[in-house]
C-alpha cells in the first residue's frame, strides 16, 4: 500500500479496535514493512493520536486515552447508532447534554453518507420514545439546521407559529440555541422587527439558511442564557408554588419534572415549595398526573383554576 494518507486511515481504523496490535501483524495487514509501520505510528502521534507502544519481542501498539479527543473513524453501524442516539438526546432536550448533542449531531450529519442518513431516518421514524411529557419534542433536522446557521453565522428564514396560533415568516440572525430542560429556544436578532427575540423551536417550521453571512451583534445581556431567563420572566410572572402530597417523596419526585423537587415531610408525605414561571394551566395538569392526593396551599390562582377544572371535568364525565 503506497498511498500514505489511505494507509494511515487504515492503520488508525485498526488501532481503534480495543486491543494491542503487534507491529508485525500491522505490517502484514497493510502490506508494508515494520519500519514503515513505525514511521506511520509517529505520524499519527504528530496528529494528536495517543498511540502507546509496549517493548519486548512480542510488543505492540494500542490507542489510549489522551489529553484531547482526536477524530474517530466509525463504520456504518457505529455511525448509525451514534446518530440515532444523538437525535434522541437532542430532540427531547435531555438536561445536561442537550447543546452538546445538537453540536455533535450537526457535525455528524454534515458528513453522513446519504445511504446512512436514510437508515437513521427510517429507524427514528419506526420508534416512539417514552417521555415524561415535560416539554414538546423537536425535529432533530430543525435543530441541526438552526445549529448550523448559528455556527456558520448565516442568516436564517423560517415560519413561526405564535402562542395564539398566528403564522408569520421570519428572517433572523441566529445567535444561540438555549435549552431550558423542557424546551428548546432560539435567541436571534429579528431583522423584520429590528430587535432581539426568542423563538420556541417546536414552533419553528421549514428553517432555511440563506447563505448570507453576518457579523454577530452585541447581545443586550451577559450571555444567551441570561437573556433567555430575562425574556421568560417578562413573558410569564413567577408563582409561589406550595403543594403538599399524601405520598412518599420518591414516588412524587418520579412523576414531576426535575425543576419541581418536593421535600419529604414524613414517610408517606412530602411538600413542594418553589418559585416558578410555569403557567397555571400546565401546573394543574402536572399535579394531577402525579396520581396522588394533594393539597394546594398557594397560589390562589392555581387553587381556583384546579377547582374550576374539576367542575368542568366532572360535568364532561356525566352521562346525558
Amino acid at each position: 500500500m503506497t498511498d500514505t494518507p489511505a494507509r494511515l486511515l487504515n492503520l488508525l481504523s485498526l488501532l481503534q479496535t480495543p486491543r494491542e496490535w503487534p507491529g508485525s501483524e500491522l505490517a502484514e495487514r497493510l502490506a508494508v514493512s515494520a519500519r514503515t509501520i513505525r514511521r506511520d505510528i509517529d505520524r499519527l502521534r504528530d496528529l494528536g493520536y495517543p498511540v502507546e507502544a509496549s517493548k519486548g519481542a512480542v510488543g505492540g501498539y494500542r490507542l489510549v486515552a489522551g489529553t484531547a479527543m482526536p477524530p474517530l473513524l466509525l463504520d456504518d453501524e457505529e455511525a448509525v447508532a451514534i446518530a440515532v442516539g444523538l437525535r434522541a438526546g437532542a430532540g427531547h432536550a435531555i438536561e445536561g447534554v442537550e447543546e452538546a448533542s445538537v453540536r455533535a449531531l450537526a457535525k455528524l450529519e454534515q458528513v453522513l453518507p446519504s445511504r446512512l442518513r436514510h437508515r437513521v431516518s427510517t429507524l427514528q421514524n419506526a420508534t416512539i420514545p417514552l417521555t415524561r411529557g415535560d416539554g414538546a419534542t423537536v425535529a432533530p433536522s430543525t435543530l441541526t439546521a438552526l445549529a448550523g446557521a448559528v455556527t456558520g453565522q448565516e442568516r436564517l428564514r423560517f415560519g413561526y407559529r405564535a402562542g395564539d396560533g398566528t403564522e408569520t415568516k421570519r428572517l433572523v440572525e441566529p445567535y444561540r440555541l438555549v435549552s431550558t430542560g423542557r424546551r428548546w429556544y432560539l435567541v436571534a436578532y429579528d431583522l423584520g422587527r429590528e430587535d432581539w427575540r426568542t423563538f420556541r423551536v417546536d414552533r419553528v417550521s421549514e428553517p432555511f439558511p440563506t447563505g448570507a453571512r453576518f457579523t454577530p451583534r452585541e447581545l443586550p445581556a451577559e450571555d444567551a442564557a441570561a437573556y433567555m431567563a430575562r425574556s421568560m420572566a417578562r413573558a410569564q410572572p413567577e408563582l409561589d408554588l406550595d403543594v403538599s402530597f399524601e405520598a412518599p417523596v420518591d414516588f412524587v419526585t418520579g412523576r414531576l419534572p426535575s425543576h419541581l423537587a418536593p421535600v419529604a415531610t414524613g414517610g408517606t408525605s412530602c411538600r413542594l415549595r418553589t418559585r416558578t414561571t410555569d403557567s397555571t394551566e400546565w401546573l394543574a395538569v402536572r399535579l394531577a398526573l402525579v396520581d396522588a392526593p394533594f393539597t394546594i396551599h398557594g397560589p390562589e390562582s392555581l387553587r381556583t383554576f384546579v377547582a374550576d377544572l374539576s367542575t368542568r371535568l366532572g360535568a364532561a364525565a356525566r352521562e346525558h
